[in-house]
C-alpha cells in the first residue's frame, strides 16, 4: 500500500487524541457546520475552537470554507486508506458515547431554535438540518 508523502500519521493520531477535537468531529459528523455552533454547543471561546479546528485541518481530516463572515467546517477523509478506516471507526464509536450524544442533541436543539442563542442569530443552519423536522414547541 503506497503512503502519501504529505500525510503525517503522527499528526493524525495526535488530532484524535484530544477530547475537544473529538467533540468537534462528532458534531460535524456527515454535515458541514458553522464555527458559531461549535462555540455555543461546547461552551468554549471561539479562539480555542478555531485553534482545535486548525489542528484538525493540518492533520488532513477537516476542510473549511468561508461564506461571508461565516466559516464552515466539514470532515474529509485522509488520503491514507488506513487512516480513513481509523477515522470512520472513531466516528462510529463517538456516536455511542453519552457526552457525544448530548452534544448532538444540543446541536439539534440549537438548530431548531437559534433565536434562543444570541451567538447563533443569523447563523446558517448546518446543511443536513431540515427546519421542518423541528418540533413546533420552541
Amino acid at each position: 500500500m503506497a503512503r502519501n508523502a504529505s500525510f503525517n500519521i503522527e499528526r493524525f493520531f495526535q488530532a484524535l487524541g484530544d477530547m475537544t477535537r473529538l467533540r468537534l468531529l462528532n458534531l460535524m459528523g456527515e454535515q458541514e457546520i458553522c464555527v458559531c455552533y461549535f462555540t455555543e454547543i461546547l461552551a468554549q471561546p471561539q479562539p480555542k475552537i478555531s485553534r482545535h479546528l486548525a489542528y484538525l485541518r493540518s492533520a488532513g481530516v477537516v476542510a473549511a470554507r468561508r461564506e461571508g463572515r461565516w466559516m464552515h467546517y466539514r470532515i474529509v477523509m485522509p488520503p491514507h486508506v488506513g487512516a480513513t478506516q481509523i477515522l470512520l471507526q472513531t466516528l462510529a464509536w463517538l456516536k455511542e458515547d453519552r457526552v457525544m450524544q448530548t452534544d448532538r442533541a444540543r446541536l439539534t436543539k440549537a438548530c431548531c431554535s437559534p433565536a434562543k442563542f444570541v451567538a447563533l442569530q443569523g447563523a446558517p443552519l448546518p446543511a443536513s438540518i431540515d427546519p421542518s423536522t423541528c418540533s413546533t414547541s420552541r
